[in-house]
Protein backbone atom coordinates (compact mmCIF):
# COMPACT_ATOMS: atom_id res chain seq x y z
CA UNK A 1 0.00 0.00 0.00
CA UNK A 2 1.31 3.44 -0.91
CA UNK A 3 2.34 5.56 2.06
CA UNK A 4 -0.18 8.33 1.32
CA UNK A 5 -3.00 5.78 0.95
CA UNK A 6 -2.01 4.13 4.20
CA UNK A 7 -1.92 7.46 6.05
CA UNK A 8 -5.26 8.53 4.58
CA UNK A 9 -6.89 5.23 5.54
CA UNK A 10 -5.49 5.34 9.05
CA UNK A 11 -6.76 8.90 9.48
CA UNK A 12 -10.23 7.93 8.26
CA UNK A 13 -10.27 4.81 10.43
CA UNK A 14 -9.35 6.89 13.47
CA UNK A 15 -12.33 9.15 12.82
CA UNK A 16 -14.56 6.12 12.32
CA UNK A 17 -13.33 4.68 15.61
CA UNK A 18 -14.39 7.91 17.32
CA UNK A 19 -17.77 7.76 15.62
CA UNK A 20 -18.30 4.19 16.84
CA UNK A 21 -17.43 5.21 20.40
CA UNK A 22 -19.90 8.09 20.05
CA UNK A 23 -22.66 5.72 18.94
CA UNK A 24 -21.92 3.46 21.91
CA UNK A 25 -22.36 6.47 24.21
CA UNK A 26 -25.60 7.34 22.42
CA UNK A 27 -26.91 3.82 23.06
CA UNK A 28 -25.80 3.96 26.70
CA UNK A 29 -27.58 7.31 27.07
CA UNK A 30 -30.79 5.95 25.49
CA UNK A 31 -30.66 8.48 22.69
CA UNK A 32 -33.40 8.62 20.08
CA UNK A 33 -33.27 5.55 17.81
CA UNK A 34 -33.33 7.55 14.57
CA UNK A 35 -30.33 9.59 15.71
CA UNK A 36 -28.42 6.37 16.47
CA UNK A 37 -29.37 4.94 13.07
CA UNK A 38 -28.26 8.15 11.34
CA UNK A 39 -24.84 7.86 12.95
CA UNK A 40 -24.57 4.17 12.05
CA UNK A 41 -25.34 5.09 8.44
CA UNK A 42 -22.58 7.71 8.51
CA UNK A 43 -20.13 5.11 9.84
CA UNK A 44 -21.06 2.69 7.07
CA UNK A 45 -20.53 5.41 4.45
CA UNK A 46 -17.13 6.28 5.94
CA UNK A 47 -16.08 2.62 5.92
CA UNK A 48 -17.18 2.38 2.29
CA UNK A 49 -14.84 5.26 1.42
CA UNK A 50 -11.93 3.48 3.12
CA UNK A 51 -12.84 0.30 1.28
CA UNK A 52 -12.83 2.14 -2.05
CA UNK A 53 -9.47 3.74 -1.31
CA UNK A 54 -7.88 0.38 -0.46
CA UNK A 55 -9.39 -1.18 -3.58
CA UNK A 56 -8.05 1.61 -5.82
CA UNK A 57 -4.60 1.15 -4.30
CA UNK A 58 -4.77 -2.61 -4.87
CA UNK A 59 -5.70 -2.19 -8.53
CA UNK A 60 -3.08 0.52 -9.07
CA UNK A 61 -0.29 -1.55 -7.58
CA UNK A 62 -0.94 -5.27 -7.14
CA UNK A 63 -3.08 -5.85 -10.21
CA UNK A 64 -1.00 -3.52 -12.36
CA UNK A 65 2.19 -5.26 -11.23
CA UNK A 66 0.75 -8.63 -12.24
CA UNK A 67 -0.20 -7.27 -15.66
CA UNK A 68 3.21 -5.69 -16.25
CA UNK A 69 4.98 -8.85 -15.11
CA UNK A 70 3.66 -10.74 -18.12
CA UNK A 71 3.12 -13.83 -15.95
CA UNK A 72 -0.23 -15.29 -17.01
CA UNK A 73 -0.72 -17.29 -13.78
CA UNK A 74 -0.11 -14.20 -11.65
CA UNK A 75 -2.44 -12.13 -13.84
CA UNK A 76 -5.20 -14.72 -13.57
CA UNK A 77 -4.73 -14.96 -9.80
CA UNK A 78 -4.97 -11.19 -9.28
CA UNK A 79 -8.00 -10.85 -11.56
CA UNK A 80 -9.73 -13.76 -9.76
CA UNK A 81 -9.02 -12.10 -6.39
CA UNK A 82 -10.36 -8.80 -7.70
CA UNK A 83 -13.54 -10.39 -9.04
CA UNK A 84 -14.06 -12.24 -5.75
CA UNK A 85 -13.68 -9.12 -3.63
CA UNK A 86 -15.90 -7.07 -5.96
CA UNK A 87 -18.57 -9.75 -5.61
CA UNK A 88 -18.37 -9.55 -1.82
CA UNK A 89 -18.46 -5.75 -1.82
CA UNK A 90 -21.83 -5.73 -3.57
CA UNK A 91 -23.52 -7.53 -0.68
Amino acid sequence: MKTETKQSCLKRLGRIEGQVRGVARMVEDDRYCIDVMTQISAIRAALKRVEEEVLKDHVAHCVEHAIVSGKKDEQRKKIAELMDVLGRLQN
